[in-house]
């Protein structure tokens, strides 16, 4: 049975950060990309950052370019998503996914991943 769990995220204060960690188990993370999503209240669910399967490549929205980085750990079966300056507007729950193969669309498309988290709550006050 393939599970994805989020963990690491919380209640910050601007400029803090945190470090998202999306544990996968059951499935070949090595041949998977990761993505992460995030989910506002009353919004839909929009891209965040993706990372290939091999790790070589990173694709990031405009919103966050420059202030997260996603990343991946094989050995672990782990992927991360660091968040740095946070700002009040990056309050979400954020969602991990893992797409078997080659990202396409630079991993902005939902229905291109075939397992998701049940996500993780992260709150920025000013």
């Amino acid at each position: 049975q393939v599970q994805l769990v989020e963990s690491g995220g919380g209640s910050v204060q601007a400029g803090d950060s945190l470090r998202l960690s999306c544990a996968t188990f059951g499935l070949p993370f090595s041949r998977f990309a990761v993505g992460w999503f995030r989910q506002a209240p009353a919004k839909e669910r929009e891209f965040v950052a993706a990372l290939t399967y091999a790790g070589g490549l990173t694709f990031y929205s405009d919103a966050v370019r420059g202030r997260f980085t996603v990343s991946r750990d094989n050995a672990l079966n782990t992927g991360y998503l660091q968040l740095n300056s946070l700002k009040p507007e990056d309050t979400a729950v954020y969602y991990c996914a893992a797409a078997e193969g080659l990202l396409t669309y630079r991993g902005r498309k939902r229905e291109q991943y075939d397992y998701w988290g049940q996500g993780t709550q992260v709150t920025v006050t000013s």
